[in-house]
């Protein structure tokens, strides 16, 4: 099945499924749809619709829509979301074509890969409904208030789109957007992100503007390209024609900024280097209320556009498990075999949902000489978004990352603290991070949970590990049945 083209039709989808439910209680963006959000994610539950919104005649807000790693996978249209990213390294990875027909084997490839590419649109979906000047106002956005004591309404997921002054590369990312008025918002453009180093080339060529659109409720594969931590200089929307298994249909705004061209609602403006403001507090994925020390840009709104009867997208975030917790599960899988082409010994990674992402990862690894645990730390650490996990336990191969037991096992059974536990002091971190001693800027934490090489045990083999006797199992299998003993397995 191909992916979903546009939110409707990932609705219908999800509804022919079973996996939506419509709410038709009149509620408020404000707390109230937040809330029932909340406790739907809590459960594990469908996607929602709610279908009056008090407040915003015409308007419906949809939630939750990417809340199960099988919603994921429908949207999307993958059997596998590791095959997402065996598209990217197959085009990479593998011997130069030598023969003729190697050299067209490779040529279809790279035909393959181009047919990810963006492709213009004549018309947009959004074009129904155009405001300008006054009426362009972001009062008329059915923006979420997800925590008593966040500091206003904000768009939680909505795609941020800029073009990088440098090498004219399209960014998405979903960034919070706090508004701040009728026709200004702050856009939380966190340091090591994306959006944040095309504002700052903007501010070092001296623009006056950097052109700036919000977009909330597209195809699904750009709504989750937003989130998905594409190194740089990848195209974003490469990216999300990657994962829709098909070039995404953009329309180019008067801005000059391509954004998809199913869109319910696109938000055209800009930021100017150097006009900055307060942003927060909002109760972020960590748990806690985010109160930022620092100033964000402000974003200027010059049009909005809409389709008719449009549908608004927001999500919740705050404790484990809500809708980003699938989310971050779909990126794992999506980027495990970039990392495998990237750090061949790497088997397979967990970054548990509880762990907040970037707060834990678990990799195990084909271990062959010593250090080499500590090595695929310093690469991780050094990789995109990987750059900001805050703690990294390495196990062997022969350890399920995903089942928490086995791991502590391996950790108590392979560890001692003085030899296998690294602490990088004064390193970056991620912003949101309540524990870090200043926003953006902590420490790293690496355990060698592995089993130790001679040259790292003080030259002792490492002892045996204990192994039913093979001929005795067989015979117990063959006999299990007969013992009636129900103790599964």
């Amino acid at each position: 099945m191909p992916a979903a083209r546009d939110l409707r039709e990932l609705l219908a989808l999800l509804e022919e499924r079973g996996q939506l439910r419509r709410v038709r209680a009149e509620l408020s963006p404000v707390l109230e749809i937040p809330e029932v959000l909340r406790r739907v994610m809590r459960r594990r539950g469908p996607a929602l619709l709610f279908e009056r919104v008090r407040g915003y005649p015409g308007w419906r807000v949809a939630g939750n829509l990417f809340g199960t790693l099988e919603r994921i996978k429908l949207a999307l249209g993958a059997e596998r979301l590791e095959e997402i990213g065996e598209r990217l390294t197959r085009a990479l990875a593998g011997p130069p074509p030598m023969g003729l027909l190697e050299k067209l084997r490779g040529l279809r490839e790279a035909l393959d890969l181009a047919r990810y590419a963006p492709r213009q649109a004549r018309r947009a979906a959004f074009e129904d409904t155009v405001l300008e000047g006054g009426e362009a106002s972001l009062e008329r956005i059915p923006a979420f208030k997800t925590w008593p004591r966040d500091g206003g309404r904000y768009i939680t997921f909505g795609q941020v789109y800029t073009v990088d002054p440098a090498t004219g590369v399209t960014n998405i990312g979903v960034y919070r957007v706090m508004v701040r008025g009728p026709r200004e918002a702050v856009v939380h453009w966190q340091l090591h992100k994306r959006g944040q180093q095309a504002y700052r080339e903007a501010g070092e060529r001296a623009w006056e503007r950097l052109p700036v659109a919000v977009v909330v409720g597209s195809d699904p594969a750009t709504m989750l390209a937003g989130v998905m931590p594409v190194p740089y200089p990848l195209d974003k929307l490469l990216f999300a024609g990657v994962m829709a298994g098909r070039g995404v249909e953009v329309y180019r705004l008067p801005s000059g900024v391509p954004v998809p061209a199913s869109a319910e609602l696109v938000i055209e403006g800009y930021v100017e280097p150097g006009r900055e403001a307060p942003e927060g507090p909002f109760g972020d994925h960590w748990g806690y209320y985010d109160r930022p020390a620092r100033r964000f840009p402000v974003l200027t709104v010059e049009r909005i556009w809409l389709r008719r009867g449009p549908v608004y997208v927001g999500t919740v975030v705050g404790k484990p498990p809500m809708e980003d917790a699938a989310i971050g599960k779909a990126v794992e899988r999506i980027f495990l075999p970039i990392v495998r082409l990237l750090l061949p010994e790497v088997v397979d990674m967990n970054l548990p949902e509880h762990g907040v992402f970037q707060g834990i990862g678990i990799v195990s690894i084909r271990k062959r000489y010593p250090g080499q645990a500590k090595k695929v730390m310093m690469a991780l650490w050094g990789l995109g978004q990987m750059a900001l996990t805050k703690i990294l336990i390495v196990v062997d191969h022969d350890v399920d990352v995903h089942d928490l037991n086995q791991v502590l096992w391996a950790v108590a059974a392979h560890v001692d603290p003085q030899r296998d536990v690294v602490v990088v002091p004064g390193t970056h971190t991620d912003e949101l991070d309540p524990a870090a001693p200043y926003p953006g800027y902590g420490s790293k934490l690496g355990i060698d949970a592995t089993r130790k090489l001679p040259e790292e045990n003080n030259g002792r083999p490492w002892p045996e590990e204990v192994e039913p006797d093979p001929e005795t199992a067989r015979k117990i299998d063959r006999i299990w049945s007969s013992l009636g003993i129900d103790a599964g397995g």
